[in-house]
């Protein structure tokens, strides 16, 4: 039986009211105007030049830079932003962690990144790449008829560390910028400092409040995180329900093909079924798990969820009780996770098929109102990786060797495990990477839905035929990287890795 532990938790320190994001239904596209409606509904908050607007989905953060004050059209005069990010949370900076944004010099729609090193203080613009983009607009918006400056950022959630699947706390970060302005002239930091001094940057809460339509969600288990437990438009459940595996549409939020589920999960209530069981006072219920060919025995967790006061997020707690029956919380308050019915691990649950009860009681008495059985492939375990040989010809190169390759068609072959047992594979990169911040791929592979329950290869040969050459002498790390076809409902879980280092000398 999985069962979680009380664990505390610390709610941020607040010097101001949070900028609270809102859920993007439809990926905003920066590069349309901001007048196309797609910031309609974003969160805001006014600064002295301005407003900043955001919202969120599952992948991105979407935020812009509304500067009224800048109503000089003057492009190519130098005017530019900072927008910092404070990636670990911790209202200090931390050097190699902490993010800036700002342009490329003479680059007006080219967003650069670097990472502090101190106060005042950072890295040149990293050459990693990146899904992150800024859009500038000069026009009126929802804050000013009058022509102004607009700086429009779509943000890699992964690059700001944040992710909505976080189980004990609300998704959210610290942030400050810059803005300036030739015409007229000014620059306004937002807090004062803010790139020197971390104490006081505003905190902004994402949003995980997704608009599953309503078609799509489970009778009384509406969704596993992101993932509707119900139909799709083709009248076929998006949890197979004979494989306990989810496949989305490909436009969803959250788009997996044959996924298993693992990590922390949350099981989320239909909303207009909690509202009438709310209603008619029916708010107690049961919730019990079975593993592959075993009995149902209830499924004991303790979680926590952040309720809006209307000024802060405050904590609160949620448990069985004494018998193991849970209390539905009131789906008239604003959680963090609305329709919550229960969180719980599964990383001691091993492989396999499971079936999740989830049943409500008329009043407080024992009799039977209203169940759902939901079944979930749930699967932890990682996929192996093994680099089985480097051979140059008939020999093998051990491990930190030194080896001398000759004209072509010399070169190296290799054979590489990537194995999954469970079937729930999703991708496989072999590579090397060499000198500064290079890399080469050898070998690659990915999931369709054609190859079903994939669980990949042993001992494969690779190159098939003939041999890989070096693209120049250097040290080499041979990588071998894979990811698991496993969600916990918000994103991907499940990585694994092995590399093997050589020099290799051209000849």
């Amino acid at each position: 039986m999985a069962k979680l532990r009380n664990l505390s938790i610390t709610t941020p320190l607040l010097f101001a009211l949070p900028l609270r994001s809102t859920w993007a239904v439809n990926p905003v596209d920066i590069n349309k105007p901001v007048m196309a409606g797609d910031w309609e509904g974003a969160g805001s908050l006014k600064f002295s030049r301005g407003f900043v607007m955001v919202k969120n989905d599952a992948n991105f953060l979407y935020l812009m830079l509304d500067v009224v004050a800048d109503t000089g059209n003057d492009p190519g005069t130098n005017d530019y932003f900072w927008l910092t990010f404070d990636n670990n949370r911790d209202r200090a900076i931390t050097s190699g962690v902490d993010v800036n944004y700002g342009l490329y010099p003479g680059q007006a729609n080219k967003l650069g990144r670097q990472k502090y090193l101190g106060p005042g203080q950072w890295t040149g613009l990293l050459a990693d790449p990146s899904n992150s983009a800024v859009v500038q607009e000069f026009g009126a918006s929802p804050n000013g008829d009058v022509s102004h400056r607009i700086w429009k950022f779509r943000l890699e959630l992964s690059e700001i560390n944040v992710a909505l699947s976080w189980p004990l706390s609300t998704p959210y970060t610290y942030f400050g910028f810059r803005v300036k302005s030739s015409s007229p002239g000014f620059t306004t930091d937002f807090p004062t400092d803010f790139y020197k001094d971390f104490t006081k940057l505003r905190q902004l809460v994402l949003s995980r409040k997704p608009s599953i339509p309503s078609g799509s969600l489970g009778p009384l288990i509406g969704s596993v995180g992101l993932i509707p437990a119900g139909k799709n438009s083709d009248g076929q459940f998006i949890i197979n329900q004979t494989t306990g595996r989810a496949t989305t549409a490909s436009g969803y939020y959250h788009f997996v093909e044959n996924a298993a589920f693992g990590g922390t999960l949350n099981l989320i209530g239909n909303r207009t079924k909690l509202q009438q069981l709310w209603a008619a006072g029916n708010r107690k219920y049961k919730v019990e798990i079975a593993a592959p060919g075993g009995s149902f025995t209830k499924l004991i967790s303790n979680w926590s969820n952040y309720r809006w006061t209307g000024s802060t997020y405050t904590l609160d707690s949620f448990a069985p009780n004494a018998l193991g029956y849970y209390q539905m919380a009131n789906p008239g308050i604003d959680y963090s996770i609305d329709d919550l019915l229960i969180q719980f691990p599964t990383a001691g649950l091993l492989p396999g098929l499971y079936s999740v009860k989830v049943t409500f009681y008329v009043g407080t008495s024992y009799t039977e109102l209203d169940s759902q059985i939901l079944k979930l492939y749930i699967d932890n375990h990682v996929p192996s990786t093994i680099i089985e040989s480097v051979k140059h010809g008939s020999n093998e190169v051990s491990a930190c060797a030194i080896e001398t390759i000759g004209a072509a068609p010399d070169g190296l072959n290799f054979r590489i495990t990537a194995n999954d047992p469970e079937g729930n594979l999703r991708g496989v990169s072999f590579y090397a990477t060499y000198g500064t911040g290079l890399s080469t791929s050898i070998y690659s592979e990915g999931y369709t839905p054609a190859k079903g329950n994939w669980a990949g290869f042993t001992n494969k040969l690779v190159p098939a035929s003939g041999n890989w050459r070096p693209p120049q002498s250097c040290a080499y790390s041979f990588v071998l990287s894979v990811s698991a076809r496993t969600t916990n409902g918000y994103s991907w879980i499940g990585y694994n890795n092995t590399h093997r280092n050589l020099t290799l000398l051209l000849g």
